[in-house]
């Protein structure tokens, strides 16, 4: 081989290492993370197009690694800082032809911007609600945890802004965890519908190309094809971030509840629940020393409100419009939503981390109170056979006269309780004997008795809490394995792609 021809061939050679090591080292995040933005899976999408289309007939075998050839130099330059990344298929190919001539663009058959784009949108909403799911995760794994070490602590629970009845706060804690666990279904489902490749469905009804959606899905990491090719860009692609917008309003509507009811306790001059002062967590008045104001609850708060406002976006973009507008389809817009509902987790996570409970103070505020009452009624009936409406009312009766009196539970005359009793009852039971005794009288209104002795499936005694916390973990640790096993289909799909395309490339020296 003469001289010239063998150094031409060499660094031929060379160059294509170059690039191929440069395919496999794309653009990263400051986390060190790859940046899979719409210029990376645009150069994705056009791997598995020159891959799929040569060893299908489509693309000449003689002119395919000119074609890869010139792919890797345009993603190689993208990938350089500051080099170009355009997000839109009509930027993108001047760049591809500048690098491999015009030969390149039959890497154009049966393809449009529509089936592209429609692609590279599902594939950035599907790393996002992994993210988001993985938020959710650590951010519940955190609840988990609380839940875990208060399973003793008895505390008031509100409704209506009011203290209704005492609780364990891990039983409370666990009812919110399950709206976050359908969260979590409803990221699923989600990502089951979005979890659909668009390519090949050119503008919306298909191409004479015969082209292989099956393989092209299966490396771009997708699940399934989206069938309907109408369906693809003009439907389908519309309602995913209206969906997505649902499940971001759910997580913050269940955030936005939790720092409410916190809020409750905040207001009072002596909470059972604070946050642990420092850091960013708190902050002290500028004008009132005595002031710790809860300034990670207001800030959370805040942007659970953000993350509503941006999931309604799609919604009212999406309103009366004809099929296959661009109107809710904006990645930047759809990202927004998604990484401030990922923002409000975290800062849930940290308040979760920050807490201080007093199960002390709890039990004094519940003491303070008649958060009890309805206990009396309901041994009433269940060991007397007295009807609830009966007892109620001789209930509520004693929890009159005793605010009248400024009287706490556990100071409740016992004397003054079968007075009530005769004469609330006298209508009813004409003997007018409280057939409670002072012990049991006394006991039916401790908050402690009340919570262990509940007998209900699902309700705060600790063989109902030790079963409730174990499958809670269950469901949690599934999800994690859900997400893991989501995102390691995707990366070995990917990589999958990079060896057969650095194949590709190499093929021709």
């Amino acid at each position: 081989m003469p001289y010239r021809r063998l150094v031409s061939s060499l660094l031929l050679i060379a160059a294509n290492i170059i690039l191929a090591v440069t395919l496999v080292s794309p653009t990263v995040a400051d986390d060190n993370t790859v940046v899979r933005d719409e210029f990376f899976w645009l150069g994705q999408i056009n791997k598995a197009t020159a891959v799929i289309n040569t060893a299908e007939g489509l693309l000449d075998p003689a002119i395919a690694p000119k074609v890869a050839a010139g792919l890797a130099q345009v993603i190689s330059d993208g990938n350089k800082p500051d080099g170009p990344r355009p997000s839109a298929v009509i930027r993108f190919e001047p760049l591809l032809i500048k690098a491999a001539g015009p030969e390149v663009t039959l890497l154009h058959a049966g393809r449009s911007s529509q089936d592209m784009h429609a692609t590279y949108r599902a594939a950035i909403l599907r790393d996002d609600l992994l993210a988001l799911a993985e938020q959710l995760n650590t951010s519940a794994t955190s609840l988990l945890s609380l839940a875990g070490k208060h399973t003793e602590t008895i505390v008031p629970n509100y409704t209506n802004g009011v203290a209704a009845q005492p609780n364990s706060y891990a039983h409370y804690l666990l009812g919110h965890a399950a709206g976050f666990e359908r969260d979590a279904q409803r990221i699923r489902e989600a990502y089951a519908r979005i979890d659909r490749c668009a390519m090949g469905t050119t503008v919306l009804n298909g191409t004479s190309w015969p082209l292989n959606r099956t393989r092209m899905a299966e490396y771009l990491g997708f699940s399934a094809i989206v069938d309907n090719a109408y369906d693809a860009s003009q439907i389908s692609s519309m309602e995913q971030p209206v969906e997505v917008g649902a499940v971001v309003t759910s997580i913050a509507l269940h955030v936005g509840n939790f720092i409410e009811d916190m809020m409750t306790q905040y207001a009072q001059s002596r909470p059972w629940i604070l946050l642990q002062e420092g850091g960013d967590t708190t902050y002290v008045s500028s004008a009132m020393p005595q002031k710790r104001n809860p300034g990670i609850l207001n800030n959370t708060r805040r942007d659970a409100s953000s993350a509503i406002m941006y999931a309604l976006g799609p919604v009212l973009r999406t309103h009366n419009i004809t099929p296959g507008m661009i109107d809710p389809k904006g990645v930047k817009d759809n990202k927004a939503m998604i990484d401030t509902a990922i923002k409000v987790l975290k800062s849930w996570d940290k308040i979760l981390n920050s807490l201080v409970i007093s199960p002390e103070r709890a039990l004094e505020e519940l003491n303070s109170d008649w958060t009890a009452s309805q206990e009396l009624a309901d041994v009433l009936m269940r060991t007397y056979k007295l009807p609830f409406r009966v007892g109620h009312h001789f209930a509520s009766e004693v929890v009159s006269y005793a605010r009248s009196n400024n009287i706490k539970p556990l100071d409740f005359p016992y004397a003054e309780a079968q007075r009530i009793y005769q004469e609330a009852v006298k209508d009813y039971d004409q003997t007018g004997t409280l057939p409670m005794s002072e012990e049991e009288f006394r006991a039916t209104l401790n908050p402690v008795t009340i919570v262990n002795n509940r007998a209900t499936v699902g309700g705060p005694q600790p063989a109902e809490l030790e079963r409730m916390l174990k499958e809670a973990a269950n469901l949690w640790a599934g999800q994690a394995a859900w997400v893991e096993q989501k995102k390691a289909h995707i990366d070995s799909s990917l990589s999958k792609l990079d060896a057969d395309f650095s194949a590709l490339l190499n093929s021709g020296t």
